[in-house]
């Protein structure tokens, strides 16, 4: 099993406050708050790393979409929406 690591990190007065207060206001602490924050931005960020990969793999295969065929997407889907 994998045993839990530690960060310690600076904050100023003012985002303590508020992880405080939010901590306390879910029922949590501040460590339990701050440690759910960062994964769920380390997931973000990994998400987003995957997703521009997988657009740089696709250029790399030469998939890729002209401007023109992206302005006449663009155009259709505005013309959908306005139909309703």
């Amino acid at each position: 099993m994998n045993s839990p690591v530690s960060i310690t990190t600076p904050l100023d007065p003012a985002t303590f406050a508020m992880v405080e207060e939010l901590a306390r206001y879910r029922g949590i602490t501040g460590e339990e708050f701050a440690a759910e924050a960062i994964r769920e931005a380390a997931e973000h960020h990994a998400g987003m790393r995957a997703y521009i990969q997988e657009g740089i793999d696709s250029a790399d295969r030469g998939e890729l979409i002209s401007q023109e065929e992206m302005e006449i997407w663009f155009e259709e889907r505005v013309a959908a929406r306005r139909r309703g």
